[in-house]
């Protein structure tokens, strides 16, 4: 198991080649810790798990490394449906040419929107493909507690919790941080 920068764990993500609609998450405070706990997971793009603290208003510290090559069905109930609320991963816009195209995207599907029957998931689809996000899909995640579902994946990774609660404590220490910034 290799453990790396949380963003590059994300970029893995950006870079896959996995359906971008298919990515599923769950999300909630740290068991024990300061920070934050996200899984992230595709049925064929594999299954990450990402520990992260805010160290100040400016920066996101953190941990993160890939625990399974698919969402199987051991893991499937444990990630969210389509009912649940939604996430998405973007990559910066390059250019002011990309942010114009992307813009001029994103305003004819919102106008299209405004102008016929709709619903919160298709606006949602829509959006994500204006935007050209390389990772989206629906999420469970809990800002002030920690979803079920969050507790029965860590443990089913115990070592990787152990692993990544181990490296973030070390990040936690040299930033001389004794908790996140909230």
């Amino acid at each position: 198991m290799r453990v790396r920068d949380w963003q590059e764990i994300l970029e893995e993500v950006v870079e896959s080649s996995a359906e971008a609609g298919g990515w599923r998450a769950v999300a909630g405070d740290q068991s024990g810790g300061i920070g934050e706990d996200l899984y992230l997971g595709h049925p064929s793009g594999g299954v990450y798990q990402l520990k992260t603290y805010a160290k100040n208003p400016f920066e996101v510290r953190g941990v993160g490394t890939q625990v399974a090559r698919r969402i199987d069905d051991e893991l499937d109930p444990l990630f969210p449906d389509e009912e649940a609320g939604r996430f998405g991963v973007r990559s910066p816009i390059a250019d002011e040419s990309e942010a114009e195209r992307a813009a001029t995207e994103l305003e004819s599907v919102l106008e299209t929107h405004a102008d016929a029957p709709t619903t919160p998931g298709a606006l949602f689809e829509d959006v994500m493909g204006a935007l050209d996000s390389p990772a989206y899909g629906p999420m469970t995640h809990d800002d002030t507690d920690r979803p079920a579902e969050l507790d029965e994946l860590s443990g089913t990774f115990e070592e990787a919790e152990r692993l990544l609660d181990a490296e973030l404590d070390e990040l936690v220490s040299e930033d001389e941080v004794d908790r996140g910034f909230q």
